[in-house]
C-alpha cells in the first residue's frame, strides 16, 4: 500500500497528538510493508496567525487530493473573538464541506478497568458501546439564511436549520448499514414534536427501515436521548442524527469513557478522501506540557486504516494495542495517571 495522508495539527494540543498517531502509523510501515507519505499543513488558529484564514485554498487543495486527512484539534483563547470574521472553527466546517464528508462516526465503548474514571456508577456502563452517526453537512450550523442584521436600533441574529430529503436519506442509510455488523438496532434522534425539519427526518427515516427489515428502529426526541444516554446508556447500539444534536449528544456520550482524550472519530462522504480526528478540542490549558492522552487520535488512524485504506489487519493491531495499554494501567492525568504523552506513544508501540 502506497497512501498521501494530509496531516493538519492545527492548534493547542493537536500537534503533540498527530506527532504520537504518526510514530505509530510509521512502525506499521515497517511490520507491514507499506509506504505512507505524510505532508503537513495548516488549519485554525494557526492558519489565521499566518494568512488571515482558518483553511487556505492550498490546503484544502491538498486534502481533496489526499488519501486520507488527520486532524489534530483547532481553537483556543487566542481566537475566541465572537465578533471575528475568522475564526478557527470555520476553517473546520470548511474543510468538512470541501470533503464532501456528511458522515461523523464516533464510537463509545467503555473501558472494563476504566469504570472508575467515568461519573456513572459502574452498574449504568456494563455493555455500553454504541457508534454514534452525525450528519455534519446540513442542519444548523450550514442552513441559511444566517447572520446579523441591525433594525430600528436592535440586533438581530438568524441561523437556519435545513436539511434535504436526500441529505437526510444517506446518512441514515449509513446508520442501518452500520447496524447490520453490530447488534441491529438503530436509534434516530429528533425533535419531530416541534421542528419541521425533524419531522421530514423522521418521514424519511421510517421510508429508508423498509429496506432493513432485520434492523430495529426507535425514534427518540432528543431531549429523551440526552436523559437515556446518562440513565442506561447501554440500550444504545447504533444512534442517528442531525449535525447540531450530534455535537452535543456525541460530547455528552464521551464522558461515559471517563475522558473525551479516549476518543476518536471518522468522517466520511462517498469515495472521497476521509477526515479522521480526535473528539477532544485543543485543551490549551495542557498544550506543549506532554501530558495530552493520545489515545483519541491514535484510534482516529486506526480508523484512516480501516474506512480509507481499507487495512483492517493494520487497525485492528492498533486498537488492540491501545486495549492492551489502557488495561496495563499506563494513563494519562486525564484518566487518573502519571503517564505522559511520550510514555503512553511507546507503550501502545511496544504492544504493537
Amino acid at each position: 500500500m502506497q497512501a498521501n495522508i494530509v496531516l493538519l495539527p492545527g492548534d493547542g494540543i493537536g500537534p503533540e497528538v498527530v506527532a504520537a498517531a504518526i510514530k505509530v502509523l510509521k512502525a506499521l510501515e515497517t511490520r507491514f510493508g507499506h509506504t505512507f507519505s505524510f505532508s503537513e499543513h495548516m488549519i485554525g488558529g494557526c492558519s489565521i496567525d499566518a494568512s488571515g484564514k482558518s483553511l487556505t485554498d492550498e490546503t484544502l487543495k491538498a486534502c481533496q487530493a489526499a488519501d486520507a486527512v488527520l486532524l489534530g484539534a483547532v481553537g483556543g483563547p487566542k481566537w475566541d473573538d465572537p465578533k471575528a470574521n475568522e475564526r478557527p472553527e470555520k476553517g473546520l466546517l470548511a474543510l468538512r464541506k470541501g470533503l464532501a464528508v456528511f458522515a461523523n462516526l464516533r464510537p463509545v465503548k467503555v473501558y472494563p478497568n476504566l469504570v472508575d474514571a467515568s461519573p456513572l456508577r459502574p452498574e449504568k456502563l456494563a455493555g455500553v458501546d454504541m457508534m454514534v452517526v452525525r450528519e455534519l453537512t446540513g442542519g444548523l450550523y450550514f442552513g441559511e439564511p444566517k447572520g446579523r442584521e441591525q433594525i430600528d436600533g436592535r440586533t438581530r441574529a438568524v441561523d437556519t436549520m435545513a436539511y434535504w430529503d436526500d441529505e437526510i436519506r444517506r446518512i441514515v442509510d449509513m446508520a442501518f448499514q452500520l447496524a447490520r455488523g453490530r447488534r441491529k438496532k438503530v436509534t434516530s434522534v429528533d425533535k419531530a414534536n416541534v421542528l419541521e425539519s425533524s419531522r421530514l427526518w423522521r418521514q424519511v427515516t421510517a421510508e429508508v427501515a423498509t429496506g432493513y427489515p432485520d434492523i430495529k428502529l426507535e425514534n427518540m426526541l432528543v431531549d429523551t436521548a440526552s436523559m437515556r444516554l446518562v440513565s442506561n446508556p447501554s440500550e444504545f447500539d447504533v444512534v442517528v442524527t442531525e449535525n447540531m444534536f450530534g455535537d452535543i449528544l456525541t460530547d455528552e456520550a464521551a464522558v461515559l469513557t471517563g475522558s473525551m482524550g479516549l476518543l476518536p472519530s471518522a468522517s466520511l462522504g462517498s469515495g472521497g478522501p476521509g477526515l479522521y480526528e480526535p473528539i477532544h478540542g485543543s485543551a490549551p490549558d495542557i498544550a506543549g506540557k506532554g501530558i495530552a492522552n493520545p489515545v483519541g487520535t491514535i484510534l482516529s488512524s486506526a480508523f484512516m486504516l480501516r474506512y480509507s485504506l481499507k487495512l483492517e489487519k493494520e487497525a485492528s493491531s492498533i486498537e488492540a494495542a491501545v486495549e492492551k495499554t489502557i488495561a496495563g494501567g499506563h494513563l494519562t492525568a486525564d484518566l487518573g495517571g502519571t503517564a505522559t504523552t511520550s510514555e503512553v506513544t511507546e507503550t501502545i508501540l511496544a504492544n504493537l
